[in-house]
């Protein structure tokens, strides 16, 4: 969200004196912002959004004489854009609500903002529900989410990575956020997700992703080889690493959509087959 605000800043200063110069500073802007340790899938994702969604503007304001007002309107397309992505997390929460209810148990990976967001909203809707979450190594943000979970009321046990089997069984549902969703309907994630879906389907648990329509990506992965390197590792690591990754841990793994059930989005509830039509809505 703070990278698209820098952005919509840097739509209204000064420098650019033409709409492809504009274009091309946004573009600049992009990326510099890739070349920081942030998530990757999920800054990219943004930025080419945004980048599509505010250069949307009309042809007669194009040619308009006044630059200022073409400025302008890029700024004012761009709080747009924000506004709309800042609902979205609320959005998901009451789409969630119906695949929730009381005396489930959920199992959850890592840290999620929208995940715990839907889950603070079933609970103020009166589910009663006992969530899992793994510790999430090698940062242990699982801890951050079951701390945050248990400070809200809802019961919460925080397991081992390496209990995700055990734990299966006792399973109802598990839910995931995502760094990135794929054209192919799989998601980039933090690493472990892989596991646990796999582990899920096996034992015929139901699978959710929680998603923000800013985090469809135009990549097609087949597998871990076939995703892109930056979407795996820190820029910084890619910088001074690049010839000895296979020495390195990577931070996400890539879960394809045949693990996955539904996703659960800003613009609907839809199967991972259906992840590629959305895109194709997204960036035409």
């Amino acid at each position: 969200m703070e990278a698209i605000k820098s952005k919509v800043n840097d739509a209204g200063k000064p420098q650019a004196s033409t709409v492809q110069g504009l274009t091309k500073d946004l573009s600049n802007a992009v990326d510099e912002m890739m070349r920081t340790d942030r998530s990757s899938a999920t800054v990219q994702s943004a930025c080419e959004l945004f980048l599509r969604f505010s250069s949307l503007i009309s042809q007669e304001k194009l040619i308009d004489a006044n630059f200022e007002a073409v400025k302008c309107e890029y700024v004012k397309r761009g709080n747009v854009f924000i506004k709309r992505i800042e609902k979205s997390r609320s959005i998901i929460a009451k789409c969630f609500r119906p695949f929730i209810r009381s005396n489930l148990k959920v199992l959850t990976h890592s840290y999620s903002k929208v995940v715990l967001e839907s889950l603070l909203e079933s609970k103020a809707h009166g589910c009663v529900f006992h969530v899992f979450v793994t510790e999430s190594q090698p940062d242990n943000s699982g801890r951050r989410m079951a701390e945050k979970l248990r400070q809200s009321g809802i019961q919460t046990t925080l397991i081992l990575d390496s209990a995700v089997g055990y734990i299966m069984e006792s399973i109802d549902i598990v839910v995931f956020g995502a760094e990135g969703v794929m054209e192919t309907g799989g998601i980039i994630n933090k690493i472990g997700t892989l596991g646990i879906a796999i582990c899920a389907k096996a034992m015929n648990k139901p699978v959710y992703v929680m998603a923000e329509s800013i985090k469809f990506i135009k990549e097609y992965p087949l597998n871990q080889s076939d995703t892109p390197n930056k979407f795996k590792y820190r820029y910084s690591t890619l910088e001074s690493k690049k010839d000895a990754l296979d020495d390195e841990h990577p931070l996400t793994d890539y879960t394809p959509p045949q693990y996955l059930n539904l996703l659960i989005t800003d613009l609907g509830i839809f199967t991972p087959a259906a992840v590629g039509d959305e895109l194709i809505k997204l960036y035409t």
